[in-house]
């Protein structure tokens, strides 16, 4: 029997999902996708989970799409799915991310409200280079956390950027060592869980509703652009 490609483990008010394909470096392929949306639904009805936490599987975060498994129709909605489920959620959401994000996975880390990075984390966005678009909402979320000007400069070059960098640029909250990536997501988790779910939810509702104000448009724009690209 394969192995789960998504780890769900509920515990003290939090939920951690963790994707594991740790031999594709947590790839993302549709089976995958499909069983996030389906524990990220199973998170909002439960009013035992009050956090998210977000994660991957061995030494690698998420290598983005899984570039090997045959495309289909439903890659493109499934990936922002994902996206739009991780910021609609009425419940913060932390990602933990260790060795690369890149691409989509990138793209989920950004999505979440709270990102605690390993002093190794590495980020990069390849997609200009490989003839397709972003996806995710990044062309939302990504200037909302660096600006404009070095979000044009992270996309359009595909230059990575480790996890000081990034922290700098305003897309990482706290940046710690490697063999502390664990402890300190589950701590912020912790503090989180403590808060009431109701004033949670409205400080993430009202901050998204200003901060990401145009995350649907984006996610529309983007499905457009990718479509429209002729490879």
């Amino acid at each position: 029997m394969n192995p789960a490609k998504l780890l769900v483990e509920v515990r003290d008010g939090v939920m951690a999902l963790t994707l594991n394909r740790p031999e594709k470096r947590n790839a993302i392929d549709n089976d995958l996708a499909r069983a996030l949306l389906a524990a990220i639904a199973l998170a909002e009805r439960d009013d035992a989970v009050r956090v998210l936490l977000l994660r991957g599987a061995g030494p690698v975060f998420c290598a983005g799409r899984d570039l090997g498994a045959p495309p289909t129709q439903d890659d493109l909605r499934l990936v922002q799915a994902v996206a739009q489920a991780l910021v609609s959620l009425p419940k913060p959401v932390v990602a933990a991310v260790q060795g690369w994000a890149v691409g989509a996975g990138l793209e989920w880390a950004l999505d979440a409200d709270v990102v605690i990075a390993a002093e190794g984390a590495r980020f990069k966005l390849p997609e200009a280079s490989l003839g397709v678009f972003v996806t995710g909402g990044l062309t939302a979320t990504l200037p909302a956390a660096v600006g404009l000007a070095r979000a044009k400069g992270l996309v359009l070059l595909g230059e990575p950027i480790g996890a000081a960098q990034a922290q700098a640029w305003g897309m990482v909250w706290q940046v710690v060592a490697d063999d502390a990536l664990d402890a300190s997501a589950r701590q912020v988790c912790a503090r989180l869980a403590q808060l009431a779910p109701e004033v949670a939810g409205r400080f993430k509702k009202v901050l998204n509703e200003l901060g990401l104000a145009h995350f649907q448009r984006a996610i529309e724009a983007e499905n457009t652009a990718q479509r429209g690209l002729p490879c």
